[in-house]
């Protein structure tokens, strides 16, 4: 049986032309499923943060009472800042603060790693006991700090006096060096499981070979340390101290609960001076200009830490 071969005319153009088209047609489509994919998260998006952002730039041109109507005062709510002794204050304790959380919540966790990451017995649960105190809301927990340390009936009081360091109370409030001590305790004891548990598995990550060549080429306990730990934990480090700078300067809860930002407005953050301008001052206008600043440094402050913690080859 034979077959007669096929001939094409040598002005027919190939059909290759029409095989494309039909990709074409479809790769067109696939950016506009994509937006439909994504369009959902960015109405979200400009809903709960970009109309917010519009609202509060427009409050801080604005001289605007709590309990009246705005008034336009331009750029004089950002004139009065560096005048305001509240919020200049609140910006050195806020930053002798951070740096203090920053320290203590490094160092002590890089000690429970080295007991949580071990493979004795029971260090599961170690794991676990350092992380309970997470779950608890910053709040509740304030309150629970603030009923163990009050002068009347705290339980620590009651402690410090049975074991004979101290004859009365000894007012864990009282001064602002004393009322920061049991701040910063209350944040370690509340914040440290979260940066355990991260450096954990960002340990575990760590290929084994990797030691145990180390090992072989004599590669002492520093040197491992040095060439194979830290630059395998750059990321998580980078991701803690972020978030380790940006909650401290963004503290609240645990200052306005324990102390109320005295004795004498010695313990008052960034956003507690925010929120007594607004609030307590009644004036929403100087409250939204000091609200934009410390965004934009915090935005300026996330920006450089970035840049100084990517890797040299992403720089």
């Amino acid at each position: 049986m034979t077959t007669t071969p096929t001939v094409r005319d040598a002005g027919t153009p190939a059909r290759t032309l029409d095989r494309r088209t039909p990709r074409r047609s479809s790769l067109t489509a696939r950016p506009a499923v994509g937006l439909l994919f994504v369009a959902p998260l960015a109405i979200i998006v400009a809903i709960l943060f970009l109309v917010p952002l519009g609202v509060l730039l427009f409050m801080s041109t604005q001289n605007w009472p709590l309990l009246g109507g705005p008034t336009p005062n331009g750029l004089g709510n950002y004139a009065e800042i560096p005048s305001n002794a509240l919020f200049v204050g609140a910006i050195t304790f806020t930053l002798i603060y951070t740096i203090l959380t920053t320290i203590l919540i490094f160092g002590i966790s890089f000690v429970l790693v080295a007991v949580s990451n071990s493979s004795r017995r029971g260090a599961k649960f170690y794991r676990t006991t350092f992380f309970l105190p997470y779950v608890v809301g910053t709040a509740s927990a304030a309150l629970i700090w603030l009923a163990a340390v009050n002068d009347r009936n705290g339980v620590a009081n009651f402690l410090l006096e049975r074991l004979g360091f101290t004859d009365g109370p000894w007012g864990f409030l009282n001064t602002g060096g004393q009322a920061l001590f049991t701040t910063l305790t209350l944040v370690v004891w509340k914040f440290i499981g979260f940066q355990v548990i991260v450096l954990l598995v960002g340990l575990q990550a760590i290929p084994n070979e990797l030691y145990e060549a180390a090992r072989m080429d004599g590669a002492t306990t520093m040197q491992r340390l040095r060439y194979i730990t830290l630059p395998y934990l750059r990321p998580t480090l980078a991701l803690l101290l972020i978030l380790s700078i940006t909650g401290s300067l963004l503290a609240f809860d645990q200052f306005q609960v324990l102390t109320h930002g005295g004795p004498d407005n010695s313990t008052i953050t960034l956003v507690l001076a925010i929120y007594n301008t607004a609030f307590a001052q009644f004036d929403l206008g100087k409250a939204a200009a000091l609200s934009v600043v410390l965004l934009l440094a915090l935005v300026l402050l996330n920006g450089v830490q970035l840049f100084l913690l990517r890797d040299k080859d992403d720089r």
